[in-house]
């Protein structure tokens, strides 16, 4: 990450509320053609989350702790603020001295973006405007939030604006939080109806959804220079598994997240 930050721009993309075996069996089954194209082998990896709700993963992963890998053992981060004793900083880590990853990339220049979703993000309150607080720019709208059947266009849009006016020469650390997973979600699977509400089936819808638009987020940022995009769940959620239903919780299908990270070439 020595090499990449500085050279590269930075996509840090949560695909909030995000289920590990949905977006393993979407992806095996070709139903994730635009996201598959990019994950390595095609297949998401399997890690644990640093929190099982959106606030707390999020302040761990600005924090430098992405979700770690679902295996034993010393895992060298990516990322990680100067702490004296830190084990799983290695040679190869981004090391800032700021109390953020934001921060320590906007240290190194880069002009740092937030394009919220889910409440933590919205900046209607002083809790959620922790977070956006973090970044020198930061947007939210109604048409971004959970509530949005067209959240995730509009937020690609907004993206699209945020590059077409940056300097070609100013580097870029973009953080979208998606919140099209998130419930509701009904409205993404066709024939589902407020009533009958949110399952597996329309997380899955979801997931489909994002698919078909994120090729004009990763175009927009690989089209000045290469791109290094990590891609992840924040925490899953729980639809009836063995009685719980939502997040905020222990279970299994919260804690373990798809993960991936990759390069994006760029397009021009």
């Amino acid at each position: 990450m020595n090499e990449v930050v500085g050279r590269d721009d930075l996509l840090l993309l949560t695909l909030d509320t995000l289920r590990y075996d949905v977006a393993v069996e979407l992806a095996a089954a070709g139903r994730l053609p635009n996201l598959a194209a990019h994950l390595p082998g095609g297949t998401w990896e399997r890690r644990h989350a640093p929190g099982n709700f959106t606030y707390a993963s999020h302040q761990a992963m600005f924090a430098g702790f992405l979700p770690t890998p679902a295996s034993p053992g010393q895992h060298p981060r990516l990322f990680a603020a100067r702490f004296a004793g830190s084990e799983t900083t290695a040679g190869r880590t981004f090391v800032f001295d700021t109390p953020d990853l934001v921060s320590g990339l906007a240290a190194r220049g880069y002009r740092t973006v937030c394009v919220g979703g889910v409440g933590f993000f919205n900046k209607q309150g002083a809790l959620g405007d922790v977070l956006p607080r973090l970044f020198q720019e930061s947007h939210w709208e109604p048409e971004f939030s959970v509530a949005s059947p067209t959240s995730f266009e509009a937020q690609v849009a907004q993206a699209e604006k945020t590059v077409a006016e940056l300097p070609s020469h100013q580097r870029l650390f973009l953080f979208l939080n998606v919140s099209a997973l998130h419930q509701p979600n009904w409205f993404h699977q066709p024939g589902a109806t407020r009533e009958t509400g949110d399952n597996r089936a329309t997380h899955a819808a979801a997931l489909e959804y994002v698919d078909r638009h994120i090729g004009r987020l990763f175009a927009a940022m690989s089209s000045r220079r290469r791109c290094f995009a990590i891609v992840c769940s924040d925490h899953g959620t729980a639809y009836g598994d063995d009685g719980y239903t939502g997040h905020r919780l222990g279970h299994d299908c919260v804690w373990t997240v798809p993960y991936s990270h990759f390069f994006l070439e760029p397009t021009v």
